[in-house]
């Protein structure tokens, strides 16, 4: 496959299921991702790590590279130690992450993550909870995740999520940049006008 490759199976997902249990309104605290996106307008989220607000300047969000923990990650100890775990088992730095939720019968309408921060970064989605598996295409490609697999695709493919199940979809999706790609980004910082 070009577009997916799968990382890890059988990963335990009942701690991350722990943790979203015990944090009150947790799916209401942060609604951004689906008021302000379009596509993913029908997906809610927990924001882990975002991105750097100081850095935005007159860039687009898109563009900027720098990433930070959110202060709505901090019940989310096994969440953070998770991604800072394979980070370091990778060689790679983390960027955002999201705790993300599709509602039974909703969907993740076909979209690329276009821009300098997508660019030069691998996406990843862990599924924490999927009864029905979770659908995604990328590009001419289809797979159907299980919970507790841990997935490479590539969302610079137009790319789009179903939810056929009956239950709600819990996925952790995150980014990280690897040796290669960081020295992309120090390439073109170097390059930037003082």
């Amino acid at each position: 496959m070009r577009y997916f490759r799968l990382i890890e199976s059988c990963v335990p997902t009942q701690p991350f299921l722990s943790e979203i249990a015990s944090v009150r309104e947790a799916w209401s605290s942060a609604t951004g991702r689906q008021e302000k996106i379009a596509v993913q307008r029908e997906a809610m989220a927990i924001p882990l790590r975002g991105v750097r607000k100081s850095a935005i300047g007159e860039l687009k969000r898109r563009d900027v590279h720098k990433s930070r923990w959110t202060y709505t990650s901090e019940p989310y100890v096994h969440a953070r130690s998770f991604l800072k775990a394979l980070a370091a088992r990778q060689g790679a730095e983390l960027g955002r992450a999201k705790l993300v939720m599709l509602p039974a019968g909703r969907r993740v309408y076909p979209h690329i993550d276009r821009g300098e921060y997508y660019r030069v970064r691998d996406r990843y989605h862990l599924v924490i909870r999927s009864t029905a598996g979770s659908w995604l295409r990328a590009g001419d490609e289809e797979v159907t995740m299980q919970e507790g697999e841990l997935w490479w695709f590539d969302n610079k493919a137009m790319h789009e999520a179903w939810n056929h199940g009956d239950q709600d979809r819990l996925h952790l999706i995150f980014d990280m940049l690897s040796a290669t790609g960081a020295a992309m980004v120090a390439r073109r910082e170097d390059m930037q006008p003082a």
